[in-house]
């Protein structure tokens, strides 16, 4: 794959739950995932680390060459208590670290929602992919739940069980993204920066008006308030570092063509003229920036290829005109 991204399998790349073989008989071991993890490169470094500590063909985490006080007997991988043990004294060692270099600002500080442990790592890897574009198929992919995803609400395997529900994971973290899109369109406001576009109404709407959500993957209660914040049509905000805009998502006039049910924009089928884009100066000028790095890249491309990212650059810029051109402030909109 890319520098920044690497496929990985192997044990580590198995699943279980329905793991079956010809006859429909449930196979123990599991089988190898379709579908490879995909990490960046500390992840990939961190997995060689390990490799070089266990024996070839054992687990990363084997509780018999990680369990160091007396459970070297125990097979399988390390259980999640001690783990969670690691988790802490890694914490604590980082904090004295920070002190002995001098560092105070890059300790760990204590979390009001408890302490860190396992069950929180599903939801901070959760949290980083989705608020890229595409991130939540990445999300069902990197969970092996593609299948939930496709049949839209229409299976009732993961999609029903609450907390480990995966359609209640991509509710919430899409609530969560469209919470904080809707937080910085506020700043950004305050702040004196225009807006622009046919739903920049809206988009100033839905950041003034929006209630607040906060989320936790715990019970199934957070998944529905997450499902009743994007019902809300119209008014839901979506960042898309991409294209540089924020959707005011609604289904009627998404150009996206989204699914009759859809709560949030196929964002990377994000087309121009579509009426549910607005902008803001940050949006503008970050194109004038997307727009000279472009043009660098063309400097140094063959002739035709150069030309065409020229004329997109050149397209970049426009819009950061038009926004310039056409952009209000909130309250002329409200």
């Amino acid at each position: 794959m890319s520098a920044n991204r690497h496929a990985l399998r192997g044990q580590m790349c198995r699943h279980y739950k329905d793991a079956t073989n010809d006859d429909g008989h449930h196979i123990s071991a599991g089988v190898e995932r379709e579908v490879p993890w995909v990490a960046i490169a500390p992840v990939v470094r961190s997995v060689r680390i390990l490799e070089r500590i266990v024996p070839e063909g054992e687990l990363l985490f084997s509780a018999a060459h990680h369990d160091f006080q007396g459970a070297k007997a125990h097979h399988g991988a390390l259980k999640n208590g001690t783990l969670n043990r690691r988790i802490d004294s890694f914490v604590a060692w980082a904090n004295r670290e920070a002190v002995t270099q001098g560092l105070p600002q890059q300790a760990i500080p204590e979390d009001p929602h408890g302490e860190l442990g396992m069950a929180r790592f599903r939801r901070t890897l959760a949290w980083h992919i989705a608020r890229r574009p595409g991130g939540l198929i990445a999300l069902a992919i990197q969970y092996g739940h593609m299948r939930t995803v496709l049949d839209v609400r229409t299976s009732t395997g993961y999609g029903a069980r609450g907390r480990r529900g995966i359609h209640g994971v991509l509710d919430v973290e899409t609530a969560l993204a469209a919470a904080d899109t809707a937080a910085r369109l506020r700043d950004r406001m305050a702040a004196g920066e225009k807006i622009s576009g046919p739903a920049a109404r809206r988009a100033v709407t839905g950041a003034t008006k929006a209630p607040h959500f906060e989320g936790r993957i715990v019970p199934s209660t957070f998944a529905r308030k997450a499902a009743a914040y994007l019902a809300r049509d119209g008014i839901v905000l979506f960042d898309n570092p991409d294209a540089l805009l924020i959707c005011a998502f609604k289904r009627e006039t998404a150009l996206c063509q989204p699914a009759p049910n859809a709560t949030s924009p196929n964002v990377l089928d994000c087309r121009a003229g579509c009426g549910n884009m607005a902008r803001t100066d940050t949006h503008a000028s970050q194109l004038r920036d997307r727009a000279d790095e472009i043009d660098q890249l063309a400097a140094h491309a063959p002739m035709h290829i150069g030309n065409r990212l020229r004329a997109n650059a050149a397209r970049l810029r426009q819009a950061a005109v038009t926004h310039a051109a056409t952009a209000e402030t909130a309250e002329a909109l409200r």
